[in-house]
């Protein structure tokens, strides 16, 4: 929200007060005098006018997880344990999942309760590029990596895939590179060969790798440099 939107939003001001306060430089925002109002302001901003407290604002939280695989992406589930289950943290309830992986598929996820930094992560806009470990029922041919880097059809959608890079590692497994995230595309990129993964293992979201140190089902906070990398 704007920061002149946000003003305009308290009881105790009107509009020309708000102008007022922010050209007489009365409102800090996280500490800093600002005077700007286009300055967004989210729910983690302490907001100031004087030495009247508008908005405490609350801590962010960002969390890496290594998935196991045999956990939801989901913060609840009648059924199967979910993601939010493995993290031992206070207000749970407030925390939410940036980006999906299948029911049986381990490695990176992102968990925070900071919509705004989840939704550059997700949005199809920002072509963030995530790594896969893939192992398949069926040799990889080179074939393969010509036509992922040409995009595969989907019907069911009626589109053609991004250019995916592929990287022979074995026989039947490989190193697959991605910056879309529709529905069980790994899955189906293979498919397309009638070719069954029957592995599948993120190990990275763009800058960020899974930490090798965390054990399937196992979680830490990410640093403010991790962070900040999106």
């Amino acid at each position: 929200m704007r920061l002149d939107r946000f003003l305009s939003n308290q009881p105790q001001f009107s509009r020309q007060q708000v102008r007022l306060l922010l050209i007489e430089k009365r409102i800090r925002v996280d500490g800093r005098v600002v005077s700007d109002p286009h300055h967004e302001v989210r729910d983690f901003s302490r907001i100031e006018y004087d030495a009247q407290l508008l908005q405490a604002g609350k801590p962010a939280r960002y969390f890496m997880l290594h998935k196991p695989p045999g956990c939801v992406s989901a913060t609840q589930d009648p059924e199967h344990p979910t993601v939010l289950d493995l993290l031992d943290e206070p207000d749970k309830h407030d925390l939410h999942i940036a980006g999906r992986l299948d029911f049986n598929t381990s490695g990176l996820m992102l968990i925070t309760n900071d919509g705004h930094w989840s939704r550059h992560l997700t949005q199809p806009q920002t072509k963030m590029p995530k790594v896969y470990y893939v192992e398949t029922e069926q040799v990889i041919g080179a074939e393969y990596v010509t036509q992922f880097n040409e995009g595969i059809y989907f019907a069911y959608e009626d589109l053609t895939t991004q250019p995916a890079g592929l990287q022979l590692l074995g026989p039947c497994s490989a190193r697959l590179s991605i910056v879309e995230g529709r529905y069980h595309q790994v899955k189906r990129m293979f498919g397309y060969f009638n070719n069954k993964v029957v592995r599948l293992h993120r190990e990275s979201i763009g800058p960020l790798v899974l930490d090798s140190q965390l054990a399937p089902g196992q979680y830490r906070p990410l640093s403010p440099e991790e962070v900040g990398l999106f």
